[in-house]
């Protein structure tokens, strides 16, 4: 019996490439333009995002994404196995809210009102108040680099 000089799997491997893998079939042109293609749109209300990724997405720990679900702020969609999934209007939402108690001091109860009110009147309130925010720090800025400042005096503490 004659011995084989034993080789290791990877070399004996990238000897034999073609026995262990499939030939690649490439599709006739025909078939080209029957295979399918996804609309370069995406649907905003489909709840495709797990909390972890939503989460950072807007930069947010997973459990602000609880917490404003329990205050009634988002309601993301749940699987079967009650796991949540968030749109792309979830995510935007969720990124008004950080705005608007970020930025703009609203606490939770306020965003919810603001919520309620632009659902109720139809218009986008939430929008105009961004930009006349941004507006305004634009219109400050301006003015406050235009016109000197005078110092402001403290009192003298005896």
């Amino acid at each position: 019996m004659a011995s084989e000089p034993r080789t290791s799997r990877a070399s004996r491997t990238a000897a034999e490439p073609a026995a262990r893998s499939p030939k690649t079939i490439q599709p006739e042109p025909s078939e080209q333009s029957m295979t399918f293609r996804r609309p370069d749109h995406r649907d905003p209300t489909r709840p495709v995002y797990v909390i972890s990724v939503a989460a950072s997405i807007v930069s947010v720990h997973p459990r602000t994404l609880r917490i404003y679900e329990e205050e009634g702020l988002i309601c993301p969609a749940r699987t079967p196995t009650n796991i949540r999934l968030y749109s792309e209007n979830d995510v935007r939402r969720v990124t008004w809210i950080r705005h608007l108690t970020q930025n703009l001091g609203v606490n939770l109860a306020g965003v919810r009102i603001l919520f309620e009110l632009e659902e109720r009147l139809g218009t986008r309130i939430l929008e105009r108040l961004y930009s006349e925010g941004a507006n305004g720090e634009a219109a400050e800025s301006s003015t406050a680099a235009s016109s000197p400042r005078e110092p402001t005096r403290t009192p003298a503490t005896g």
